[in-house]
Parts: structure tokens; sequence; C-alpha cells
């Protein structure tokens, strides 16, 4: 079998260009950006997680060819297009509040206290505009501002750490750290304790289930799948 044909511009059919700091590389078309970074022949040593769009460590920034504005995204999520200019963030460097969660109280306006910055934001909604999840982070943010930690805890859920928001702000502010304070001092001090859980969580560190744990590590992959499939699961009350 011959080369296979090329265009006008050496391009194999089905391929597309992409520039990775700087260089251009020829990659199948349908790839998500971590894997044409691969193929291309790039190792992740870092910017590489979950690879499904879950632990925020693929943050990408990234312009296409002919276009002034900056696009953010995650590279396991979306596809490479032609065109591209990538650059990939290891992580995002960003001051975070030292505390002791067992010694704060929810008086005045814990999260301000800890995160006073977040009284400079000016509501230009550019970290909602730069969020590849599209949470609605300046809403968040001026819950926080206001002291309402559950509406923060609750607009932040999704949020997965990334940093591209603080990257982007104007204000400086660091909002993925803030929505991390403010989850957690909704599951300590405004969820309400769920009496079955604490007592299993004893019973769990009181070695109740480790026979058990080392049974089901020794069984073999499908019978532990139909095992699993078989289970009885409790039905919660509706809300």
């Amino acid at each position: 079998m011959g080369e296979k044909k090329k265009d006008e511009q050496g391009i194999k059919p089905g391929t597309i260009t992409i520039y990775i700091m700087g260089k251009g590389v020829n990659v199948p078309s349908g790839l998500t950006i971590m894997s044409a970074i691969e193929y291309a022949g790039f190792k992740f040593v870092r910017s590489c997680g979950c690879r499904a769009g879950f632990c925020g460590a693929c943050a990408t920034v990234y312009r296409k060819e002919n276009e002034h504005k900056l696009q953010f995204t995650l590279a396991c999520q979306t596809l490479a297009e032609e065109g591209m200019y990538l650059v990939q963030l290891p992580f995002v460097p960003a001051m975070k509040a030292l505390y002791d969660l067992e010694n704060l109280e929810i008086s005045g306006n814990i999260i301000l206290q800890n995160y006073p910055e977040i009284a400079r934001c000016v509501s230009c909604n550019t970290c909602t505009k730069s969020c590849p999840q599209e949470i609605e982070v300046m809403k968040y943010i001026q819950a926080a501002l206001r002291g309402d930690i559950a509406r923060c805890a609750q607009l932040s859920f999704d949020c997965i750490q990334c940093g591209l928001c603080a990257m982007r702000c104007p204000a400086d502010i660091k909002h993925y750290h803030v929505a991390q304070l403010a989850r957690r001092l909704y599951a300590k001090f405004i969820t309400l304790k769920n009496e079955q859980l604490q007592i299993r969580n004893k019973d769990m560190l009181g070695g109740k289930f480790d026979a058990e744990m080392s049974r089901y590590e020794k069984m073999p992959r499908k019978e532990l799948t139909e095992l699993y499939k078989e289970r009885e699961i409790e039905k919660g009350e509706s809300i």
C-alpha cells in the first residue's frame, strides 16, 4: 500500500491541524483535546486526572485561528478543532485561607472573614463565562458576600476546582476556595444529621464489616457484579 494521498496543504484527509505550545501538529479529527495532545506524542505528567470531567485537572486555554477571544475548557471533554492554539494549565496558583473547621463558628459572615477579597467583586460575570461547568460563579460569590452559606454551597456544588474562574477574575478573587469553605460549613453546621448514618459510621470504625469486606475483595468479579445487581435498596422518603 502506498502513502495516503495528501491535500494541497500536505494534510492527510481526516486530520486537522492544532497548535500545542505554538507548534503545529496534524492529528485525526474527532479526538478530544487530551487525546489529540497524546496522539501528537506528548505525555501528560500533570494536567490529567480522571479523564471524565470530574477532577478539574485538565484546565485548558485555547484560541481558534483568526479569532481573538480566548476560550476555556476541560481537555477531556472538548473535541479538538482545526486551528486551535492550546495551552495546558497544571494548576492555578491561588491563595487559600487557613482555618480549622472544628474551631469555626457561624457568627457574622464567616466566609467574608476568611476571604475578604470577595468584597471586591464588581459583578462583571467573567468568572461565570470562564467556567467549563457553566456554574453561576458570580451568583455564589454574591451569596457568600451576603453571608448566605446555604445558597453559596448549593450554587457551587458542581465546582471541580479547575481554577479557571480565579485566573480570569479582575478582582483577583479565588472563587473555588470560597466555594469549598461554603460547602464545608454547610455540611458541618446546616445539613441535618442522619442518625442511621452516624450509627453506620460507628460500626465501620469499630470493624463490624471488616470480615465481610475481606470476603468481597476475594470474590470473582462476575459473582460480585451479580451480587451488586441483586442487592436490596432501601426506599427513601419522598421530599
